[in-house]
């Protein structure tokens, strides 16, 4: 869990892709994403996931607040799809529930990292200098923390809670959205296309917004997938150290807290609750994986 921020061997590598759109018609684009199968797959993944999210605003096979101890730890069955946790809670149910606090306190991270760390980036790209060096000296130092160490810290002194984990979450974002939008900015700026615009007149703020922006859509698009199923990751290990998403809530990393010592009278209480982070996060990789092969024609040729 450590390194499940900032980033990781597979997020770096991925930084190195192209930043070019490609041209052509969005139904040929729709066409070569259905025929992908890692794109296919992780899609199919995530709007499941997200679907049960939804779903647990409307309706759960039970209500996750409700204690039942007369059908505690109960076997799944028809009655409970998942079985029960200790409490007689429904875990299908509470499973629902704490897809949606992940998926809040990951998606508002990565908005979080992308609506700050962007624009730094981009800034830096631009500028150069004294700007750009202590923009990556600061991002150097954020990473020389680990992370989920420094966002136990700063959960431990704001207090534990939903939000406190999405800023401590963020925080960490910011930087790696950061050196993507400076690399990929970087490799733009010597372009024909852009000289152009500059020779035209136009400043560098508003070549960012038109022509440097646009080009980096891919590799933001992939970078968020890795940032998303990262901070669901993050969100899980601060609710297991009881940092995360507070009680009576349903939070996946709480149910393995709740489950670590009973894993061998009820075992069901630690699976469905694992399973439901390895296929979400499996599901976002793939789905990562699935845009950059479509937008990326590059890369499709590499492989």
């Amino acid at each position: 869990m450590q390194s499940s921020i900032p980033g990781s061997r597979r997020g770096n590598k991925r930084m190195a892709l192209p930043v070019e759109i490609p041209d052509g018609r969005l139904v040929d684009l729709l066409g070569k994403a259905i025929r992908n199968r890692s794109f296919t797959v992780g899609l199919c993944i995530t709007l499941a996931i997200l679907a049960a999210a939804i779903l647990s605003f409307a309706w759960t096979p039970y209500d996750v607040t409700a204690l039942v101890i007369a059908d505690k730890q109960q076997p799944p069955s028809l009655l409970h799809w998942f079985g029960t946790d200790h409490f007689g809670r429904d875990i299908a149910s509470m499973i629902m529930v704490g897809a949606r606090n992940s998926i809040a306190v990951a998606l508002v991270a990565v908005g979080i990292g992308i609506g700050i760390g962007v624009p730094l980036g981009c800034l830096a790209a631009a500028r150069g200098g004294v700007i750009d060096e202590a923009l990556m000296r600061l991002n150097d130092l954020v990473f020389a923390f680990p992370a989920l160490l420094s966002a136990v810290m700063i959960t431990a002194v704001f207090g534990p809670g939903a939000v406190n984990a999405i800023i401590a979450i963020g925080i960490f974002n910011i930087p790696v959205f950061a050196r993507v939008a400076r690399a990929g900015a970087l490799a733009l700026w010597p372009r024909e296309f852009i000289l152009a615009a500059r020779a035209a007149g136009k400043g560098k703020a508003l070549i960012t917004v038109e022509h440097i922006l646009p080009n980096m859509v891919t590799l933001l698009m992939v970078q968020g997938t890795i940032q998303f199923a990262l901070g669901i990751l993050a969100e899980a290990g601060l609710s297991y150290v009881g940092l995360g998403t507070q009680p009576p809530m349903p939070s996946w990393g709480r149910m393995l807290f709740d489950a670590q010592t009973r894993m061998a009278t009820a075992p069901w209480m630690a699976i469905f609750p694992g399973m439901a982070i390895a296929v979400t996060v499996l599901g976002l990789n793939l789905l990562g994986d699935g845009i950059a092969d479509v937008l990326d024609p590059k890369l499709r040729r590499r492989r």
